[in-house]
């Protein structure tokens, strides 16, 4: 692909959706919501593996040629000035592989207390009565209990999201980790941007705007189908809000203390924490 490649990455409802808003401000970055690409590049591992039939047939390099196909046959019409950010939570996993792949890329995780993480997607589905959500696989039942056990799991949106980022954070790659924190991005947006483009060594774009953030319609069908509509939605001034937690006490309490990054006693030399 042409043009630069950098990655958004880190915990859902944390601002990735929102820092992709406002980086597409700059003409020549290109940000969104979660690609196809994670799991096109899933795909193309599974099926170049050695318990394939063709397995025989693909050597590591051959490999490597193949998942860059990936990304160039997705980013064909990228520009060769352009800078491109791919989202999606899987990236954490792959910190290896990417920097083999794109020694120059880096990776912004957008972080939040994961017990508000939790939080905002219970409040998604309260506000949302009269839809099934696709985060639930549509489902009728369950408590509020279930639903947070369920995402918090090893495998749930948010508890794999946490274990990814730890992995990337505590590997041999955490240099090329940025975490921006959600209160740092919607409190002052433009220091954030700053700190986004002195990380990817960029010169800042002065036309940001943080009062007047576009939406993106593409996103609003995604959340129509997802019947969770909301789950993306963007638009209007950036600004920080405040309300009470829906999560029982004992439930908050419980995840607000995974928030490993805010430990005093964290330190991981060459990671940026803003």
């Amino acid at each position: 692909m042409q043009g630069k490649l950098h990655f958004i990455s880190g915990l859902p409802r944390a601002g990735s959706t929102l820092l992709s808003a406002l980086l597409r401000q700059n003409p020549k970055m290109s940000a969104g919501m979660s690609s196809p690409v994670g799991p096109l590049f899933n795909a193309m591992l599974r099926e170049t593996a050695m318990n394939k039939e063709y397995g025989l047939f693909i050597d590591t390099e051959m490999r490597r040629k193949l998942l860059h196909g990936v990304f160039d046959a997705y980013y064909a019409d990228a520009r060769p000035d352009s800078i491109t950010f791919d989202t999606n939570r899987m990236w954490t996993t792959k910190m290896s592989a990417l920097a083999q792949m794109y020694p120059d890329a880096r990776v912004v995780c957008c972080v939040r207390n994961p017990a508000w993480v939790l939080d905002s997607v219970e409040s998604l589905i309260q506000r949302n009565a009269f839809d099934l959500s696709g985060i639930f696989n549509f489902e009728t039942g369950g408590t509020i209990y279930s639903r947070v056990e369920g995402l918090a799991g090893l495998n749930g949106m948010v508890g794999y999201a946490l274990n990814a980022l730890r992995e990337a954070v505590y590997g041999a790659h955490s240099d090329k980790l940025m975490l921006l924190r959600y209160e740092t991005l919607v409190a002052d947006p433009i220091a954030a941007l700053r700190a986004v483009y002195d990380f990817i060594d960029e010169p800042y774009f002065i036309g940001h705007d943080p009062d007047n953030i576009a939406p993106c319609d593409d996103m609003t069908e995604f959340d129509r189908r997802m019947g969770t509509p909301g789950l993306h939605t963007v638009g209007g001034a950036v600004a920080p809000r405040t309300r009470d937690p829906l999560l029982p006490p004992d439930l908050f309490e419980r995840y607000a203390q995974t928030e490993f990054w805010a430990d005093p006693a964290f330190n991981r030399p060459g990671l940026r924490v803003i």
